[in-house]
């Protein structure tokens, strides 16, 4: 599926307030805690608890979120499909790293192990 201009401003006007209670009720419906959620957030952002919680306080968007994002060196080796994209052929930068963030969390969700989930280069 191609992205399109209108998918790509979604994403950047979507608030990330607005999506993270889906992503613990995600979780936790299958098991996992939002401690786990936690550290995979902060592995691809840098952002620890308190960080995360202004992002929701001052309801900002992915736009702002992924800009002051410190993304891990080693998030090009999410690859694979979710929602439909392929994300390795995602154009868009900020639509590309809101998808690493959807599949870090469906992975999560999937029961897949922590070790895989925190990718490191081999």
């Amino acid at each position: 599926m191609k992205v399109t201009a209108e998918h790509n401003e979604r994403i950047a006007k979507m608030t990330f307030s607005s999506v993270y209670p889906h992503y613990v009720t995600k979780v936790e419906k299958k098991g996992r805690t939002k401690e786990e959620l936690h550290q995979v957030i902060e592995w691809l952002t840098g952002f620890d608890e308190d960080k995360l919680q202004e992002f929701i306080e001052n309801r900002a968007t992915f736009e702002t979120f992924f800009q002051e994002a410190e993304l891990n060196p080693n998030a090009h080796l999410i690859k694979g499909v979710i929602c439909g994209y392929r994300i390795e052929d995602i154009d868009n930068s900020l639509t590309r790293q809101a998808r690493y963030l959807d599949k870090l969390v469906d992975e999560l969700a999937r029961g897949r192990k922590m070790e895989k989930i925190l990718r490191k280069e081999k």
